[in-house]
Protein backbone atom coordinates (compact mmCIF):
# COMPACT_ATOMS: atom_id res chain seq x y z
CA UNK A 1 0.00 0.00 0.00
CA UNK A 2 2.60 2.34 0.63
CA UNK A 3 4.66 1.51 -2.43
CA UNK A 4 1.95 2.17 -4.45
CA UNK A 5 1.77 5.66 -3.52
CA UNK A 6 2.54 8.18 -6.33
CA UNK A 7 3.65 11.75 -6.37
CA UNK A 8 3.09 12.00 -10.04
CA UNK A 9 -0.72 12.11 -8.83
CA UNK A 10 -0.26 13.84 -6.11
CA UNK A 11 1.51 16.66 -8.04
CA UNK A 12 -1.19 16.14 -10.47
CA UNK A 13 -4.15 16.95 -8.07
CA UNK A 14 -2.52 20.26 -6.12
CA UNK A 15 -2.06 21.76 -9.70
CA UNK A 16 -5.81 20.72 -10.72
CA UNK A 17 -7.15 22.22 -7.08
CA UNK A 18 -5.04 24.88 -7.64
CA UNK A 19 -6.54 25.65 -11.25
CA UNK A 20 -9.80 26.76 -9.50
CA UNK A 21 -9.96 30.72 -9.11
CA UNK A 22 -10.68 30.33 -5.74
CA UNK A 23 -12.21 27.68 -3.52
CA UNK A 24 -13.76 29.81 -0.82
CA UNK A 25 -16.73 28.40 0.99
CA UNK A 26 -19.33 30.89 -0.01
CA UNK A 27 -17.70 31.22 -3.69
CA UNK A 28 -19.59 29.98 -6.91
CA UNK A 29 -21.36 26.41 -5.79
CA UNK A 30 -22.21 25.04 -10.09
CA UNK A 31 -20.12 21.89 -10.35
CA UNK A 32 -19.29 23.20 -13.56
CA UNK A 33 -17.63 26.94 -12.18
CA UNK A 34 -14.47 27.51 -10.76
CA UNK A 35 -15.05 28.02 -7.58
CA UNK A 36 -16.19 25.38 -4.60
CA UNK A 37 -18.29 23.89 -6.09
CA UNK A 38 -16.50 23.14 -9.71
CA UNK A 39 -14.21 21.87 -6.86
CA UNK A 40 -16.12 19.37 -5.09
CA UNK A 41 -17.33 18.00 -8.35
CA UNK A 42 -13.71 17.45 -9.36
CA UNK A 43 -12.78 16.06 -5.77
CA UNK A 44 -15.67 13.24 -5.85
CA UNK A 45 -14.78 12.80 -9.80
CA UNK A 46 -11.51 11.75 -8.01
CA UNK A 47 -12.94 9.11 -5.30
CA UNK A 48 -15.43 7.72 -8.38
CA UNK A 49 -12.22 7.44 -10.25
CA UNK A 50 -10.84 5.20 -7.28
CA UNK A 51 -14.00 3.46 -7.04
CA UNK A 52 -14.43 2.35 -10.12
CA UNK A 53 -10.67 1.29 -10.47
CA UNK A 54 -11.93 -1.47 -7.44
CA UNK A 55 -14.66 -2.69 -8.71
CA UNK A 56 -16.90 -0.18 -6.84
CA UNK A 57 -15.70 -1.30 -3.52
CA UNK A 58 -15.43 2.60 -2.35
CA UNK A 59 -18.70 4.04 -2.03
CA UNK A 60 -18.95 7.91 -2.61
CA UNK A 61 -21.52 10.35 -1.46
CA UNK A 62 -21.89 14.20 -1.19
CA UNK A 63 -22.75 15.18 2.38
CA UNK A 64 -24.84 18.02 1.72
CA UNK A 65 -26.42 20.31 4.25
CA UNK A 66 -27.84 23.90 5.08
CA UNK A 67 -25.72 25.48 6.95
CA UNK A 68 -26.96 28.79 8.89
CA UNK A 69 -25.42 32.05 8.82
CA UNK A 70 -22.38 32.23 11.62
CA UNK A 71 -21.12 35.82 11.81
CA UNK A 72 -18.90 36.81 11.10
CA UNK A 73 -17.61 34.10 8.90
CA UNK A 74 -20.63 32.99 7.49
CA UNK A 75 -22.84 36.28 6.54
CA UNK A 76 -25.67 34.42 5.25
CA UNK A 77 -27.18 30.73 5.25
CA UNK A 78 -26.34 28.90 2.41
CA UNK A 79 -25.65 25.34 1.33
CA UNK A 80 -22.51 23.08 1.62
CA UNK A 81 -21.08 19.81 0.60
CA UNK A 82 -18.51 17.94 2.37
CA UNK A 83 -17.75 14.59 -0.03
CA UNK A 84 -17.68 11.24 1.50
CA UNK A 85 -15.94 8.16 0.05
CA UNK A 86 -16.47 5.04 2.25
CA UNK A 87 -14.78 1.49 1.98
CA UNK A 88 -16.71 -0.70 4.16
CA UNK A 89 -15.59 -3.13 6.66
CA UNK A 90 -17.44 -6.16 8.83
CA UNK A 91 -18.48 -4.69 12.46
CA UNK A 92 -19.37 -1.19 13.55
CA UNK A 93 -15.90 0.49 14.07
CA UNK A 94 -14.96 3.20 11.84
CA UNK A 95 -11.86 5.16 10.83
CA UNK A 96 -11.86 8.28 9.34
CA UNK A 97 -9.13 10.58 7.73
CA UNK A 98 -9.81 13.90 6.83
CA UNK A 99 -8.88 17.16 4.77
CA UNK A 100 -10.68 20.49 3.96
CA UNK A 101 -10.96 21.50 -0.01
CA UNK A 102 -11.97 24.57 0.85
CA UNK A 103 -9.24 28.18 0.26
CA UNK A 104 -9.43 31.83 1.20
CA UNK A 105 -7.64 34.69 0.72
CA UNK A 106 -6.14 37.04 3.56
CA UNK A 107 -9.35 38.59 3.68
CA UNK A 108 -11.64 35.88 5.02
CA UNK A 109 -14.54 37.24 3.65
CA UNK A 110 -13.00 37.71 -0.14
CA UNK A 111 -15.26 34.96 -2.39
CA UNK A 112 -13.83 36.61 -5.55
CA UNK A 113 -10.08 37.03 -5.30
CA UNK A 114 -8.13 34.55 -6.29
CA UNK A 115 -7.61 31.98 -3.58
CA UNK A 116 -4.89 29.12 -4.67
CA UNK A 117 -4.54 27.31 -1.59
CA UNK A 118 -1.53 25.23 -2.60
CA UNK A 119 -0.43 24.08 0.45
CA UNK A 120 -3.68 24.86 2.66
CA UNK A 121 -5.44 22.51 2.09
CA UNK A 122 -5.04 21.57 -1.45
CA UNK A 123 -1.64 19.59 -0.29
CA UNK A 124 -3.88 17.67 2.77
CA UNK A 125 -6.33 17.04 -0.11
CA UNK A 126 -3.91 15.50 -2.67
CA UNK A 127 -2.80 13.01 0.49
CA UNK A 128 -5.80 11.88 0.73
CA UNK A 129 -7.04 11.04 -2.39
CA UNK A 130 -3.62 9.51 -2.85
CA UNK A 131 -4.30 7.09 0.42
CA UNK A 132 -7.81 6.33 -0.92
CA UNK A 133 -6.38 5.19 -4.13
CA UNK A 134 -4.04 3.15 -2.20
CA UNK A 135 -6.20 1.06 0.57
CA UNK A 136 -9.35 0.55 -1.94
CA UNK A 137 -8.19 -2.42 -3.31
CA UNK A 138 -7.77 -4.29 0.01
CA UNK A 139 -10.13 -5.57 2.72
CA UNK A 140 -9.78 -4.42 6.49
CA UNK A 141 -11.58 -5.22 9.98
CA UNK A 142 -13.47 -2.15 10.07
CA UNK A 143 -14.85 1.15 7.48
CA UNK A 144 -12.61 3.69 6.49
CA UNK A 145 -14.24 7.09 5.58
CA UNK A 146 -12.09 9.38 3.21
CA UNK A 147 -13.59 12.74 4.11
CA UNK A 148 -12.83 15.42 2.45
CA UNK A 149 -14.98 18.71 3.93
CA UNK A 150 -15.82 22.43 3.15
CA UNK A 151 -16.17 25.34 5.48
CA UNK A 152 -12.33 24.66 7.18
CA UNK A 153 -11.42 28.51 6.94
CA UNK A 154 -14.39 28.98 8.50
CA UNK A 155 -14.56 27.11 11.88
CA UNK A 156 -14.48 23.68 10.09
CA UNK A 157 -18.09 24.35 9.96
CA UNK A 158 -18.42 20.89 7.15
CA UNK A 159 -16.34 18.78 9.69
CA UNK A 160 -18.25 19.95 12.97
CA UNK A 161 -21.92 18.83 10.63
CA UNK A 162 -20.11 14.96 9.63
CA UNK A 163 -18.98 14.82 13.25
CA UNK A 164 -22.27 15.94 14.80
CA UNK A 165 -24.32 13.67 12.16
CA UNK A 166 -21.80 10.62 13.30
CA UNK A 167 -22.64 11.20 16.74
CA UNK A 168 -26.40 11.50 16.43
CA UNK A 169 -26.07 8.25 14.37
CA UNK A 170 -24.32 6.32 17.04
CA UNK A 171 -21.41 5.94 14.30
CA UNK A 172 -18.61 4.10 16.65
CA UNK A 173 -15.54 6.35 15.44
CA UNK A 174 -12.30 4.93 16.74
CA UNK A 175 -10.56 7.96 15.29
CA UNK A 176 -9.97 10.82 12.99
CA UNK A 177 -6.59 11.70 11.05
CA UNK A 178 -6.67 15.45 9.84
CA UNK A 179 -4.46 16.84 7.06
CA UNK A 180 -3.93 20.55 7.15
CA UNK A 181 -1.08 22.11 5.10
CA UNK A 182 1.27 19.41 4.63
CA UNK A 183 3.26 21.13 1.55
CA UNK A 184 5.80 22.78 2.87
CA UNK A 185 9.36 21.99 4.41
CA UNK A 186 11.04 25.29 4.76
CA UNK A 187 9.00 26.47 7.47
CA UNK A 188 12.46 25.62 10.31
CA UNK A 189 14.98 27.51 8.10
CA UNK A 190 16.60 24.43 5.23
CA UNK A 191 14.30 22.11 3.45
CA UNK A 192 13.28 19.16 6.32
CA UNK A 193 11.83 16.31 4.35
CA UNK A 194 11.87 14.31 7.73
CA UNK A 195 9.56 16.26 10.37
CA UNK A 196 5.92 15.81 10.55
CA UNK A 197 4.41 16.97 13.28
CA UNK A 198 0.78 15.42 14.63
CA UNK A 199 -1.18 17.03 17.45
CA UNK A 200 -2.64 15.02 20.19
CA UNK A 201 -4.75 16.65 22.64
CA UNK A 202 -4.32 15.66 26.47
CA UNK A 203 -7.05 15.79 28.89
CA UNK A 204 -10.54 18.03 27.41
CA UNK A 205 -11.47 21.40 28.23
CA UNK A 206 -14.86 21.17 30.64
CA UNK A 207 -16.13 17.78 29.38
CA UNK A 208 -17.29 14.68 31.40
CA UNK A 209 -15.58 15.94 34.98
CA UNK A 210 -15.81 12.87 36.75
CA UNK A 211 -13.98 11.38 33.81
CA UNK A 212 -11.30 13.54 34.23
CA UNK A 213 -10.54 14.16 37.69
CA UNK A 214 -10.36 10.01 37.57
CA UNK A 215 -8.13 10.00 34.82
CA UNK A 216 -5.46 12.85 36.53
CA UNK A 217 -6.21 10.82 39.92
CA UNK A 218 -4.42 8.06 37.91
CA UNK A 219 -2.02 9.74 36.39
CA UNK A 220 -3.30 9.30 33.04
CA UNK A 221 -3.37 12.84 31.07
CA UNK A 222 -1.18 11.85 28.67
CA UNK A 223 -2.80 8.80 27.72
CA UNK A 224 -5.74 9.64 26.99
CA UNK A 225 -7.46 8.30 23.63
CA UNK A 226 -6.15 10.98 20.89
CA UNK A 227 -2.68 10.92 22.48
CA UNK A 228 -2.98 6.81 22.36
CA UNK A 229 -4.00 7.13 18.83
CA UNK A 230 -0.78 9.29 18.13
CA UNK A 231 1.45 6.60 19.45
CA UNK A 232 -0.14 4.33 17.42
CA UNK A 233 0.66 6.02 14.56
CA UNK A 234 4.10 6.42 14.97
CA UNK A 235 4.12 3.11 15.94
CA UNK A 236 3.17 2.48 12.01
CA UNK A 237 5.24 4.77 10.61
CA UNK A 238 8.34 3.51 12.38
CA UNK A 239 7.58 0.25 10.97
CA UNK A 240 6.94 0.98 7.19
CA UNK A 241 7.38 4.49 6.99
CA UNK A 242 10.74 5.13 8.68
CA UNK A 243 12.07 8.13 6.37
CA UNK A 244 9.48 10.13 8.13
CA UNK A 245 9.65 11.16 11.52
CA UNK A 246 6.41 11.76 13.35
CA UNK A 247 7.20 14.34 15.76
CA UNK A 248 3.74 14.14 18.46
CA UNK A 249 2.75 17.99 19.76
CA UNK A 250 1.24 17.31 22.87
CA UNK A 251 -1.43 20.37 21.91
CA UNK A 252 -5.32 20.03 20.95
CA UNK A 253 -3.65 22.07 17.43
CA UNK A 254 -1.40 25.02 17.17
CA UNK A 255 -1.40 27.45 19.88
CA UNK A 256 -3.37 29.64 17.88
CA UNK A 257 -6.03 27.24 17.80
CA UNK A 258 -6.47 25.87 14.49
CA UNK A 259 -7.13 22.59 13.23
CA UNK A 260 -8.88 20.42 10.99
CA UNK A 261 -9.59 18.10 14.11
CA UNK A 262 -10.56 20.11 16.26
CA UNK A 263 -14.79 19.95 15.54
CA UNK A 264 -14.11 16.01 16.20
CA UNK A 265 -13.01 16.86 19.29
CA UNK A 266 -15.45 19.10 20.15
CA UNK A 267 -17.82 15.78 19.15
CA UNK A 268 -15.54 13.68 21.53
CA UNK A 269 -14.47 11.32 18.62
CA UNK A 270 -10.69 10.97 19.38
CA UNK A 271 -8.59 13.18 16.74
CA UNK A 272 -5.35 14.12 15.88
CA UNK A 273 -3.77 16.07 12.83
CA UNK A 274 -0.93 16.52 10.96
CA UNK A 275 0.59 19.59 9.70
CA UNK A 276 4.12 20.38 7.88
CA UNK A 277 6.83 20.87 10.68
CA UNK A 278 6.81 25.35 11.49
CA UNK A 279 5.20 25.69 7.80
CA UNK A 280 4.75 29.36 7.33
CA UNK A 281 2.56 29.91 3.76
CA UNK A 282 1.13 33.48 2.63
CA UNK A 283 -2.20 32.87 1.76
CA UNK A 284 -2.29 35.63 -0.91
CA UNK A 285 0.38 33.39 -2.78
CA UNK A 286 0.15 29.94 -1.62
CA UNK A 287 0.98 28.66 -5.34
CA UNK A 288 2.56 25.23 -6.04
CA UNK A 289 5.88 26.75 -6.94
CA UNK A 290 6.65 26.61 -3.30
CA UNK A 291 5.51 23.13 -2.01
CA UNK A 292 7.74 20.10 -2.06
CA UNK A 293 5.74 17.27 -3.41
CA UNK A 294 8.25 14.41 -2.25
CA UNK A 295 6.90 16.08 1.25
CA UNK A 296 3.69 15.68 0.36
CA UNK A 297 4.05 12.00 -0.92
CA UNK A 298 5.52 11.15 2.20
CA UNK A 299 2.71 12.83 4.67
CA UNK A 300 0.38 10.23 1.79
CA UNK A 301 2.81 7.55 2.90
CA UNK A 302 2.56 7.94 6.50
CA UNK A 303 -1.56 8.25 6.67
CA UNK A 304 -1.61 4.81 4.47
CA UNK A 305 0.52 2.91 6.43
CA UNK A 306 -1.40 4.28 10.03
CA UNK A 307 -4.66 4.07 8.75
CA UNK A 308 -4.10 0.58 7.20
CA UNK A 309 -2.58 -0.78 10.56
CA UNK A 310 -5.14 0.71 12.31
CA UNK A 311 -7.90 -0.43 10.65
CA UNK A 312 -6.35 -4.31 10.04
CA UNK A 313 -5.76 -4.16 13.44
CA UNK A 314 -8.65 -5.46 16.07
CA UNK A 315 -10.89 -2.97 18.32
CA UNK A 316 -8.96 -1.85 21.34
CA UNK A 317 -9.77 -3.93 25.11
CA UNK A 318 -12.34 -2.31 26.94
CA UNK A 319 -12.01 -1.70 30.75
CA UNK A 320 -8.56 -2.13 31.54
CA UNK A 321 -7.98 -2.43 35.09
CA UNK A 322 -4.79 -3.00 37.11
CA UNK A 323 -3.77 -3.69 41.04
CA UNK A 324 -0.98 -4.30 43.21
CA UNK A 325 0.01 -8.19 42.62
CA UNK A 326 -0.08 -9.97 46.47
CA UNK A 327 2.80 -9.44 48.56
CA UNK A 328 3.78 -6.33 46.35
CA UNK A 329 5.56 -8.49 43.90
CA UNK A 330 4.48 -6.91 40.55
CA UNK A 331 1.28 -5.78 39.11
CA UNK A 332 -1.99 -7.65 37.43
CA UNK A 333 -4.12 -6.09 34.89
CA UNK A 334 -7.54 -7.18 33.71
CA UNK A 335 -9.49 -6.79 30.54
CA UNK A 336 -12.70 -6.88 28.75
CA UNK A 337 -12.38 -7.64 24.83
CA UNK A 338 -13.19 -5.18 22.24
CA UNK A 339 -16.20 -5.52 19.71
CA UNK A 340 -15.84 -7.47 16.26
CA UNK A 341 -12.94 -9.36 15.18
CA UNK A 342 -11.47 -11.98 18.06
CA UNK A 343 -8.06 -10.61 18.21
CA UNK A 344 -4.84 -12.85 17.75
CA UNK A 345 -3.43 -11.72 21.18
CA UNK A 346 -2.37 -8.55 23.13
CA UNK A 347 0.29 -6.75 24.01
CA UNK A 348 0.68 -5.34 27.63
CA UNK A 349 2.39 -1.88 27.57
CA UNK A 350 4.39 0.10 30.40
CA UNK A 351 6.57 3.02 30.67
CA UNK A 352 8.23 5.37 33.62
CA UNK A 353 5.24 8.29 34.25
CA UNK A 354 7.88 10.75 32.66
CA UNK A 355 8.60 8.02 29.13
CA UNK A 356 6.90 9.70 26.46
CA UNK A 357 6.39 6.72 24.92
CA UNK A 358 5.87 2.69 25.48
CA UNK A 359 9.07 0.98 26.63
CA UNK A 360 8.51 -2.20 27.51
CA UNK A 361 5.83 -5.18 26.36
CA UNK A 362 4.25 -8.77 27.83
CA UNK A 363 2.88 -10.66 24.49
CA UNK A 364 -0.78 -12.23 25.93
CA UNK A 365 -1.74 -15.42 23.70
CA UNK A 366 -5.28 -15.27 21.67
CA UNK A 367 -7.96 -15.54 24.35
CA UNK A 368 -6.27 -13.62 27.51
CA UNK A 369 -8.17 -11.19 29.35
CA UNK A 370 -5.49 -11.08 32.24
CA UNK A 371 -1.13 -11.39 32.94
CA UNK A 372 0.81 -10.59 35.57
CA UNK A 373 3.89 -8.30 35.24
CA UNK A 374 6.30 -9.20 37.81
CA UNK A 375 8.62 -6.53 39.82
CA UNK A 376 7.11 -3.52 38.38
CA UNK A 377 5.06 -1.59 40.54
CA UNK A 378 1.79 0.34 39.42
CA UNK A 379 2.12 3.44 41.60
CA UNK A 380 5.38 4.15 39.58
CA UNK A 381 4.31 2.74 36.28
CA UNK A 382 2.05 3.60 33.66
CA UNK A 383 0.22 0.78 31.73
CA UNK A 384 -1.99 -0.06 28.84
CA UNK A 385 -3.24 -3.24 26.70
CA UNK A 386 -3.51 -3.13 23.13
CA UNK A 387 -5.17 -5.87 21.02
CA UNK A 388 -2.89 -7.44 17.97
CA UNK A 389 -3.74 -9.48 14.95
CA UNK A 390 -1.53 -11.97 13.27
CA UNK A 391 0.30 -9.65 11.66
CA UNK A 392 1.25 -7.90 14.40
CA UNK A 393 -0.89 -4.70 13.79
CA UNK A 394 -1.59 -3.12 17.23
CA UNK A 395 -4.80 -1.16 18.28
CA UNK A 396 -3.99 1.82 20.20
CA UNK A 397 -3.19 1.16 23.94
CA UNK A 398 -6.07 1.57 26.45
CA UNK A 399 -4.67 2.93 29.44
CA UNK A 400 -5.16 0.93 33.19
CA UNK A 401 -7.26 2.89 35.53
CA UNK A 402 -6.69 1.51 39.06
CA UNK A 403 -9.09 -1.46 40.30
CA UNK A 404 -12.35 0.33 41.39
CA UNK A 405 -10.91 3.40 40.83
CA UNK A 406 -11.12 6.64 43.48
Amino acid sequence: MVDSISGERIQRSIFVLVSFKTRHTLSDPQPSGDGIGGASAWVRAEFERGSKATGGKLRVDLDTFHQPARLPLIPHATDLTNVVATLPGPGKRVWVISAHYDSRTRDILDVQGPAPGADENASGVAALLETARALAPYDFNATIVFLATTGGEQGGVGAAHWADQARQQGLEVAGVIDLDAVGHTHGLGPANRRDLWLFAEGVPVARDTAGRRALILAGGENDTPPRSLARAIRTATLRYVPAVDVRIIYRAAGYQGHGGQLPFLENEIPAVGFTEAGGDHDLANDTPDAIDFAYVSGVARVSAAALAALARAPAAPRDVQLAPAPAGKGTVLRWTPGEGTVPAGYRVVWRETTAPFWEHALEVGRGGTHAAVADVLPDATIFGVEALDAAGHASPATFAMPTGGR
